[in-house]
């Protein structure tokens, strides 16, 4: 098969291993096979919502990435995008110089940015999946769905199965889901559809008008709503307003009352900017193990 191939550069920090090891132990990828030298997964790319095959290996300054088919613009972007090497890092890592607790979090996990979603779409997805349930149970659910749904893509030899595109669910039969839920998804693909749950139209809005319009979507609650701006479209400057799990790491490291009110939080993420989903995201993947992906 032939594979197309390019590179993407860092800007500031980067650790294409600590990516690796993440993903590894992320809720959301557990079922996909690793050789803790390349990432290798299948999606549905939002430029096109046709399937596509991706090999991203570490390489001097960034990472290496071969497709399944050739990749414009598009596609570049969505692959920066998912290991946030679309956003200049170099920043980052002096938040750690003003923030010790931050800082100690930083060198712990030297390099390590956002992992994200293949799509907002799919994040979108995600979220509504595990709402009241296990991310493990969750996990198979959405690998279920891949597999019945999705386009089949070989990469290096192996077949990867593509979560399905919008279209695919509005129009599919029963998804193996509580009937509430099949319903939020086939809303959601109406609103991808429309262009709503894309990473150019999320991006373009200011992270709180973002949140607003994510919340009136079917199904999405205020910590989904962020974990689609967030961890979908990849902004790098949103903070979550309520999300407990995430309130209470955040106590326990800075020494916060008991009782500190939500506003607490976000006057203490202001510090951050310009990276306050990227702080959180640390904060947050400390923890994996013991977190709550769920409204």
């Amino acid at each position: 098969m032939t594979t197309h191939g390019f590179r993407l550069t860092a800007e500031g920090p980067f650790d294409f291993g600590a990516s690796l090891r993440f993903v590894e132990d992320w809720p959301a990828t557990s079922g996909l096979p690793s050789d803790g030298r390349a990432l290798r997964f299948a999606y549905c790319a939002e430029s096109d919502w046709l399937p596509i095959g991706v090999t991203v290996t570490g390489a001097p300054g960034g990472v290496a990435v071969a497709t399944t088919r050739a990749a414009g613009p598009g596609i570049r972007g969505e692959v920066a995008r998912i290991l946030s090497l679309d956003v200049d890092g170099a920043g980052f890592a002096k938040l750690g110089d003003a923030d010790p607790v931050l800082g100690d979090l930083q060198r712990r996990s030297p390099g390590l940015r956002p992992v994200c979603f293949w799509s907002p779409w799919e994040a979108a997805c995600w979220a509504v999946i595990v709402q009241r349930s296990s991310m493990l149970i969750a996990s198979r659910l959405k690998q279920r769905i891949a597999e019945r749904y999705g386009a089949k893509v070989t990469v290096d030899g192996r077949t990867y199965p593509a979560f399905p595109p919008p279209v695919t669910l509005l129009e599919a039969g029963g998804l193996g889901l509580p009937a509430q839920k099949e319903e939020w998804l086939r809303g959601l693909a109406r609103a991808a559809l429309d262009g709503v749950l894309t990473t150019e139209h999320l991006r373009a809005l200011g992270p709180e008008e973002a949140l607003a319009e994510l919340r009136a979507l079917p199904g999405v609650g205020p910590f989904s709503a962020g974990l689609i701006l967030i961890r979908g479209a990849g902004a790098p400057d949103a903070f979550p307003g309520d999300e407990p799990r995430l309130f209470t790491i955040l106590r326990e490291a800075y020494g916060l009352p008991e009782d500190a009110p939500p506003a607490a939080y976000r006057r203490l993420a202001e510090a951050w900017r310009p990276y306050r989903s990227w702080a959180s995201f640390l904060f947050r993947a400390s923890t994996y193990g013991v977190t709550d992906d769920r409204d």
